[in-house]
């Protein structure tokens, strides 16, 4: 649609002509009633987006490609708070009048059988205890705050020790088993972690040093029927069992530890369920 002069009078005279029409030669500039303004997609529905691409022909045990765990990270680095509606002040980050441990909001976004996501929303001295990711690659994005991480992997073909040392009374107590420390130390937002089923600390915990939310992508999701439990450890020190074939030397008994498969869900771990209310995303 070009730029129409209508009509020129010359002053003073007693004509008037009309002007030719000039075509205006800027696409730029050309109103296009066939256009349609291209709607930009949000934060967390780009995260959506790349997830299915990344875990398209995922499973168990399955890590993406090099290139595919670069690009959900940077796609990650990219979400902010306010891109899923969330800031410190809200009363999932405040501190509980009540003794113990405070509880822990999960806002769940999306979960398929390749991948899930949602958003654990931790108060100060909130704790989500030590526990595995069997078979899964797993993503957490520190949103805002400073918290404490301690991970651990199997240490290889290390012996178990079947005896329960801790209390003699439990003759039946589960395994311990060794693990070496992967990363044990403060991390403040933003921060992006990424775990993988048999390095990079598949075990970790969690305990929030002030508010904190951490957003987590995990391909593919825990899943009872296909065998991910999620399974939760104590933890002692290598001085407390002796087992045979298992040596530490004393300068390194810091960076092992044993880890003991709790029977039931720990009581230490509240965890409520909430509605997520943040830019919804197209399936």
């Amino acid at each position: 649609m070009g730029i129409e002069t209508t009509r020129a009078d010359r002053k003073g005279g007693k004509e008037s002509r009309e002007l030719p029409k000039a075509t205006d030669t800027n696409p730029r500039s050309k109103p296009n009633k066939n256009r349609r303004r291209k709607k930009r997609m949000s934060p967390v529905q780009k995260l959506f987006e790349t997830c299915k691409k990344v875990f398209a022909n995922g499973g168990a045990g399955i890590v993406p490609s090099p290139e595919d765990i670069e690009r959900l990270r940077a796609v990650l680095d990219e979400v902010k708070p306010e891109d899923v509606g969330l800031n410190p002040e809200m009363p999932y980050f405040r501190t509980q009048v009540a003794q113990g441990t405070p509880p822990i909001t999960y806002l769940h976004l999306y979960e398929s059988a390749k991948f899930s996501m949602g958003i654990f929303c931790l108060p100060p001295s909130g704790v989500i205890p030590l526990h595995n990711h069997p078979g899964m690659t797993v993503f957490s994005k520190l949103l805002f705050g400073t918290i404490h991480i301690k991970s651990y992997d199997w240490v290889v073909d290390a012996p178990s020790n079947t005896s329960a040392d801790v209390n003699p009374s439990q003759i039946t107590a589960p395994a311990v088993r060794l693990a070496e420390v992967k990363v044990d130390s403060n991390e403040t937002a933003p921060f992006t972690s990424i775990l993988y089923p048999a390095d990079g600390g598949n075990m970790h915990c969690f305990t929030a040093v002030t508010p904190c939310a951490v957003l987590d992508v995990l391909g593919p999701p825990y899943s009872d029927p296909d065998g991910r439990h999620c399974t939760y450890y104590l933890e002692f020190p290598v001085t407390s069992f002796s087992v045979d074939g298992v040596s530490v030397p004393e300068e390194e008994r810091e960076d092992y530890a044993w880890l003991q498969e709790r029977e039931i869900k720990p009581e230490d771990l509240p965890v409520v369920g909430a509605h997520y209310r943040g830019p919804k995303i197209g399936r």
